[in-house]
């Protein structure tokens, strides 16, 4: 029997019923015992569901609860910092739902709490337990690539834009596609590359569709007056070593939907999406596919790992600091977007 963990939930949306409640409650030994919600009967219906019984209004309170050893931060972009750090600052581990935050600075300050603390920080980037993305990543730590020197990312939709929650309102999110869906396959394209560190960006943002009266709209009709992020982004990344990256981030367009990558060296390279290995092997050019790979429910093993390393027992998936430069490499494509240059990725004191 493992030791019992009890958790709190602070934000009681989507990603909190449909993932974190669920994840920890596939570990026998972790209790789930309060949940945190502006909207009290938000917070009280989720508790119902998933048996918790304690509901808090506010965060602070959930962070002064001694009951509570670990926390899920799951509110939108713009309340990730503030109860991040209170949790931390109280004695609390936390998993904070991706991006770390709205941009790298609100990004450092949870970082340096956390050290200051002495506690877990861990972001919730669930394609790390992806079996695709962790092949790829074995045939990159075995060096069957050889020397990695380009990536392509995509994550698009078509006509994906958001009609619910704050999506739309760059005050609120940090930015559009690139912070929303963007950010899972950056993130899991450079974990599978071993996680360069980035040092320039130049990118571009385009608003074609968000602010006009929807036409189709498979999610329903957004709201086009209050649209204030990018609806298609696209930036080019250099990092240390001479390697570089290509990214593109759509919640609306004129294209297929698609979330993929691809990675190139000069001995192999691979497609996330169906997997698939590239190699030149005896004179001859080779495609393989998995004939297994194995079944991991994915956002459940985030939890699961998270509520081990709280144990003392293992690893979070994703660190703070992973995290962080992920949103580093975000908040230079939206600064190069909007001054019309390249900029250097900021390095920052985490």
């Amino acid at each position: 029997m493992a030791r019992k963990v009890r958790v709190g939930i602070i934000g009681s949306g989507g990603i909190a019923t449909a993932a974190h409640m669920p994840g920890y409650k596939a570990d026998p030994d972790c209790e789930i015992v309060a949940v945190c919600d502006v909207n009290p009967e938000a917070a009280r219906k989720a508790a119902d569901k998933f048996e918790v019984p304690k509901t808090y209004s506010d965060y602070r309170e959930l962070a002064a609860d001694d009951d509570i050893e670990a926390v899920s931060v799951c509110t939108p972009n713009f309340m990730h910092k503030e109860p991040t750090v209170a949790c931390l600052e109280a004695g609390k581990h936390v998993i904070v739902e991706k991006p770390i935050a709205r941009d790298a600075k609100e990004g450092g300050e949870m970082v340096r709490a956390a050290r200051k603390a002495k506690k877990l920080l861990a972001v919730g980037l669930h394609f790390r337990y992806d079996p695709k993305v962790n092949a790829i990543r074995r045939f990159f730590d075995k060096k069957g690539f050889g020397d990695v020197y380009y990536a392509r990312v995509h994550a698009l939709r078509r006509r994906g834009i958001p009609s619910w929650g704050v999506f739309g309102d760059k005050e609120k999110q940090g930015g559009g596609p690139l912070i929303d869906i963007g950010v899972h396959m950056l993130y899991a394209t450079m974990y599978a590359m071993g996680f360069p560190e980035p040092v320039a960006v130049s990118g571009q943002t385009y608003q074609k569709f968000g602010t006009k009266k929807p036409g189709v709209a498979p999610w329903g009709p957004w709201d086009h007056k209050g649209f204030t992020v990018e609806d298609y982004a696209s930036a080019f990344v250099r990092f240390e070593g001479g390697a570089s990256l290509v990214i593109e981030a759509s919640f609306c367009m004129n294209g297929p939907d698609g979330m993929n990558f691809w990675i190139m060296g000069d001995k192999g390279g691979a497609q996330y999406s169906p997997l698939k290995f590239y190699r030149e092997e005896f004179g001859t050019l080779t495609d393989a596919e998995p004939g297994w790979l194995p079944k991991v429910k994915c956002h459940t093993q985030q939890m699961l790992d998270f509520v081990n390393a709280v144990r003392g027992k293992g690893k979070v998936g994703v660190t703070g600091e992973e995290g962080l430069c992920i949103t580093r490499i975000l908040d230079a494509i939206y600064a190069s977007a909007e001054g019309g240059t390249e900029v250097p990725v900021e390095k920052l004191d985490a």
